[in-house]
């Protein structure tokens, strides 16, 4: 008997495992605490967990971001709008019938494991419903991380999270703004607030020194080309570094710091304006901040700005409000799962999307549901927890082992490298199922 299945979330990650789980004959309930699919990507989310700005395009090309079970439209350009990006979500929802299957403007209050091991699932409605297994698509661009330093800014500050555009949530004409990181969502803000009919001056503050890759290397977008991933990691490095330095040159040549790490330790900032801005005198980074003084910031180098609003592009905490400590734990922003997906111990459990998958997330969870499918049809077995464990490790030490040390880099993965071992490990769990005594997950 095939088990029944809650699944959190309806966005990327949530309705494409929907879609696998349909296409298996899986029962399942979807719950969205919106109203309307799409998540992140859903401009001004009712639920007040998207992080899209008017002016966001996404920084993965088209060619990489689509699904596998439904090409992206033609005539999108090479990076689509966030409307765009939505806009496609609802023809894959559409053409494979999933938004009848969803339950809108529910949200799951907390998720419990009962004594047998099934899940106990309470609805803001009031209601709660019991299920054989759970899959989590929260999603991990919600839960705002803003750090704290010495003193106190008597200024307007905010979260990117919370920006919309120039006017909105504060109108920055003719301000001294502070951006705070310098990740793909602090380049976009920045290049946007940095314009002279905006922004009076623009500060970028950055811990440290970043690769900055183009959205554009010879006329082509440079993630549509795929290495082998049989190719040994030193000759990937050269052939990173080597495009970078050819197509942009050194940071330091925009004087900007020069990056201590290797372009393929970090994962990339994307931006085809930021170098630009900087060049023309628009942009000035900072080192670090040191203190906040007022209405001034001083920073690690000893300089002091009058600042006149902070935005912290500072990155999110990875979270699971419904679910008891005792469950899972994050330490330190990272999460201990197989593939990314299964905790060892509790065979019923499924995290989708979780990680920081180069070049794309939108399409990670698709691969990932056919493999969960799999193993909820009963056709794939997991390894045992010691397996799991120890693969887990030769895992992180690859992926995450090779980053510099980074709240960024916890959940850190190569997609093509990733979907190659998922499909090898759909064919090990199959020869684990035929083997006696093996029972399936739920």
């Amino acid at each position: 008997m095939l088990p029944k299945v809650c699944i959190i979330g309806a966005g990327c990650s949530g309705f494409t495992t929907a879609k696998a789980l349909a296409d298996r004959g899986i029962a399942f309930d979807c719950f969205e605490m919106s109203d309307q699919i799409g998540g992140n990507w859903v401009f001004r989310n009712k639920n007040g967990r998207s992080a899209c700005y008017q002016s966001l395009h996404i920084d993965t090309s088209k060619y990489r971001m689509q699904f596998e079970d439904l090409p992206i439209p033609a005539h999108y350009p090479d990076y689509p709008h966030h409307s765009q990006v939505l806009e496609y979500f609802n023809m894959y929802a559409d053409r494979f019938g999933l938004k009848p299957r969803i339950t809108f403007n529910t949200e799951v209050t907390k998720a419990e494991r009962m004594s047998d091991g099934r899940w106990r699932v309470s609805l803001s409605t009031g209601e709660t419903r019991d299920y054989d297994a759970l899959v989590v698509a929260n999603g991990h661009h919600w839960d705002q991380h803003i750090p704290s330093f010495r003193g106190a800014f008597e200024g307007p500050s905010f979260h990117s999270h919370r920006y919309i555009d120039p006017f909105e949530p504060v109108d920055m004409r003719g301000k001294r703004v502070l951006v705070v990181g310098m990740g793909n969502s602090a380049m976009d803000i920045a290049s946007e607030l940095s314009q002279r009919p905006i922004a009076q001056k623009l500060f970028v503050a950055a811990r440290r020194g970043v690769w900055i890759f183009p959205k554009y290397i010879n006329g082509q977008v440079p993630d549509k080309g795929v290495m082998p991933t049989w190719m040994p990691r030193f000759l990937m490095r050269a052939i990173i570094k080597r495009m970078i330095v050819r197509a942009v040159g050194h940071m330091k040549d925009y004087g900007l710091p020069e990056p201590e790490h290797h372009p393929a330790d970090a994962h990339p900032s994307v931006s085809g304006e930021f170098l630009t801005r900087v060049g023309c005198g628009d942009i000035t980074v900072k080192p670090n901040i040191a203190e906040l003084m007022g209405k001034q910031v001083r920073f690690t180098d000893g300089s002091v700005e009058d600042i006149d609003a902070i935005i912290y592009a500072t990155g999110y905490n990875i979270t699971f409000p419904f679910l008891d400590r005792s469950v899972v734990e994050v330490v330190d922003n990272h999460v201990a799962l197989f593939k990314r997906i299964c905790k060892p111990g509790i065979a019923n459990l499924f995290f989708m999307g979780l990680a920081q998958p180069l070049p794309t997330l939108v399409n990670f969870a698709e691969q990932q549901a056919k493999w969960v499918s799999s193993v909820l049809a009963g056709e794939c077995a997991l390894p045992s927890p010691a397996e799991m464990e120890e693969i887990i490790r030769r895992d992180e030490a690859r992926d995450i082992g090779k980053y510099y040390k980074s709240r960024r880099h916890t959940q850190q993965v190569n997609f093509d490298i990733y979907c190659a071992e998922l499909k090898r490990e759909i064919e090990a769990g199959r020869k684990r199922a035929q083997r006696p005594g093996r029972a399936r997950a739920a």
